[in-house]
């Protein structure tokens, strides 16, 4: 009989939900499907330009390689970052959680605008490579692919060091000890007992930070500088530039189409508890 009161109150606070999810997800979604079939002209004429437009099937494939580019290269700097928050001495621990958390406070645009000086032709990096005789000329480090894959990976590490933090705090030592105990090596108990055990937050950790990427607009905009345009980019150059509303609205009904099956696929691979603690 206390279990009812209980559910009940569970129930009365869970009943807005649904509401506020129709109301500010559920219904500006629909009306974007439906300029997606209506706009310019009813049909499914942007879906077929999206099949058919090779400028799109750049625009998509810059996108879906970067993306994959700054979840790799994230997930690997998270998975060291990870294995020494959770095995360092208590004082490099604080140190990583520093690193963590401080990003935090700083906005995207801040974080972007901070990497544009850092890295255009006259920045800091490049004055200080000149300085010490390593190069003799600038690098072109902005308005390339290179300088958004590093913006986007300072941004996205976090993200993808959260889920791995949680799994390795769920292993259990006594099998790292065990296969030490029968003869494995540092580096095979590594590869062979330790990196297999975490394999559900390794995939969390991609699909979280691939997700995340899909949607960068700020990042690339600044730190491309018009010349890395990814589809977040392209939407709004196709709705506020060339006012073509129902191109911008079919490819964000094809870009959350993708998203919902990415997190399909996380929820079919791994519970997602786990990989949150």
């Amino acid at each position: 009989m206390a279990e009812n009161p209980s559910r009940l109150k569970l129930a009365l606070l869970l009943a807005p939900l649904p509401l506020v999810l129709l109301l500010f997800y559920v219904l500006p979604f629909a009306g974007v499907v439906g300029w997606s079939f209506s706009l310019p002209t009813p049909g499914i004429e942007q879906y077929q330009r999206i099949a058919s437009d090779p400028a799109i099937h750049d625009v998509l494939w810059r996108t879906f390689r970067l993306c994959t580019t700054v979840s790799v290269v994230s997930l690997l700097i998270a998975y060291l970052m990870a294995y020494c928050w959770v095995y360092s001495p208590p004082f490099w621990q604080r140190m990583v959680e520093i690193c963590v958390f401080i990003p935090f406070w700083l906005s995207v645009l801040v974080r972007a605008f901070g990497w544009l000086i850092a890295l255009r032709s006259n920045g800091l990096l490049n004055g200080w490579l000149q300085a010490l005789g390593i190069i003799s000329e600038p690098l072109q480090l902005t308005r390339n692919e290179l300088g958004v894959v590093i913006g986007m990976v300072h941004f996205m590490v976090p993200f993808a060091l959260f889920p791995l933090v949680s799994t390795m705090r769920r292993l259990d030592p006594r099998v790292l000890l065990a296969a030490r105990g029968l003869g494995a090596g540092q580096l095979r108990t590594f590869w062979s007992i330790f990196v297999p055990q975490t394999i559900p937050g390794i995939l969390g950790a991609f699909i979280i930070v691939f997700v995340f990427c899909l949607g960068f607009f700020i990042t690339p905009a600044i730190l491309g500088g018009g010349q890395t345009v990814m589809v977040a980019e392209y939407v709004y150059l196709q709705m506020f530039q060339t006012s073509n509303w129902g191109l911008g609205a079919a490819l964000s009904v094809v870009l959350l189409a993708l998203v919902a099956g990415l997190i399909w696929a996380l929820l079919r691979m791994t519970r997602v508890d786990k990989l949150v603690g």
